[in-house]
């Protein structure tokens, strides 16, 4: 049975709390159209090949943690920016975007998904603050992994059994401690460090970021940036399906090495 595209729009908002926040993007619906949604597919960026696909499988509703809006808004309708509308509009494929309220959600976020992914304890404390929002999350292992079997963890974890893009082994040899925030967070590294990390693992690194390391005696892990942040558009996936039985979901993954 058809859910109402409304509904199910209002229930993210809700449940992800996106009045919270002041973020860098709008949250919630981005471009409208089919008011009835039987089939929903969610995935990290709104890139045209997600919607390509998701038009393929038929999808009314796309959602998805890095939408077509940002900043001021949109100021031109060119380019891969056109196509990507005219996938969209020329289908009746509505497109919604949570942003950092994806990435903090206690339960459905990004960084909730990291640190479960890693295995850390559930006694977990936030840290790092971004527009407002203390968006890290820190946690310990109850028996400390030597620094190689740290970076092995995030591997394992998250980079499908591959070894991080980068890592900077400046911490101590034994790892108790873990901050985490995905994608592009390694200013977090400082807030981090003061929140008593051994280690810090996010998704894609500033330059400035290897020497910060150094100097404060932190192992930084850079995961990819896509990498750490499918776990919330995985868990919309499940949540939808649980919420709405009549609604298929499907998580839909486009490979990205950065």
């Amino acid at each position: 049975m058809p859910v109402h595209l409304r509904e199910i729009v209002g229930y993210l908002d809700s449940t992800l709390e996106i009045d919270r926040f002041k973020d860098y993007a709008p949250n919630g619906l981005q471009v409208e159209g089919a008011l009835e949604v039987e089939r929903v597919v969610t995935g990290v960026s709104a890139s045209a090949e997600l919607i390509a696909r998701a038009v393929e499988l038929g999808a009314d509703l796309i959602v998805v943690h890095h939408g077509l809006v940002w900043g001021s808004g949109l100021t031109k309708i060119a380019g891969p920016m056109a196509r990507r509308m005219k996938l969209l509009l020329g289908n009746d494929v509505s497109l919604a975007a949570y942003h950092l309220p994806l990435d903090k959600h206690a339960r459905l976020g990004n960084n909730t998904g990291l640190a479960d992914a890693l295995a850390l304890g559930s006694q977990r404390e936030a840290f790092g603050e971004v527009r407002g929002t203390a968006l890290g999350l820190a946690g310990t292992w109850a028996t400390p992994l030597s620094k190689q079997e740290a970076i092995g963890r995030v591997a394992g974890g998250v980079c499908k059994g591959q070894q991080p893009r980068f890592v900077f082994p400046y911490g101590p040899e034994q790892v108790r401690k873990v901050g985490v925030c995905s994608g592009a967070a390694s200013d977090l590294l400082e807030a981090a460090a003061a929140a008593g990390c051994d280690m810090f693992v996010t998704g894609e690194l500033a330059e400035r970021a290897g020497d910060l390391a150094k100097e404060l005696q932190v192992t930084l892990v850079a995961a990819g940036h896509v990498a750490t942040e499918v776990f919330g558009p995985m868990r919309i996936a499940d949540e939808l399906r649980m919420k709405f039985p009549g609604l298929e979901t499907q998580f839909v993954h486009v490979a990205n090495p950065l």
